[in-house]
């Protein structure tokens, strides 16, 4: 084989097996359909808001829920509209972005057979505790900023 056709075993990338590009080609495939999701809610093609009853929360309270915003926030990320996303619900612009690199990443190794090696010494060190910590610190986040406009809102009536 000649070798501008061979993958360069570096620190940076290596081969992927047929089994990580399997599971690669599926998580790239579900993300891809959340977002098509996303896209055609946008433009009322789907009603997303068929999908999620109204928040019992905010019914009650009159004030958002913690995860207020976050369909909102996906589908502006979804058109593109990224600094409205993070308008809409910091939390939820994170939460695209994040979707995003991965969907990135997923759909490369998928495709092109490459994987990135500090993504499988990341993956390996992370503790799934810390990664759910961290989603409740950027959804709690997330929510003090929509509640704080919330209540600003209010307040000027």
């Amino acid at each position: 084989m000649p070798t501008s056709q061979q993958i360069i075993e570096s620190k940076i990338f290596s081969h992927a097996t047929v089994r990580v590009r399997l599971k690669c080609g599926l998580t790239a495939l579900v993300l891809a359909s959340l977002w098509t999701i996303f896209f055609l809610g946008a433009r009322g093609q789907v009603d997303i808001g068929r999908w999620f009853d109204p928040c019992g929360f905010k019914q009650n309270y009159n004030l958002p829920c913690p995860t207020c915003g976050i369909t909102t926030s996906a589908i502006y990320f979804s058109q593109g509209r990224i600094l409205k996303s993070f308008y809409v619900q910091p939390a939820g612009g994170f939460i695209c972005s994040i979707l995003a690199i991965m969907l990135f990443f997923a759909f490369f190794t998928a495709v092109f057979g490459i994987y990135f090696r500090f993504l499988g010494s990341f993956l390996a060190e992370i503790k799934i505790k810390y990664v759910f910590l961290v989603f409740i610190i950027v959804i709690l986040g997330g929510w003090a900023v929509v509640f704080a406009r919330a209540v600003a809102e209010k307040g000027q009536y």
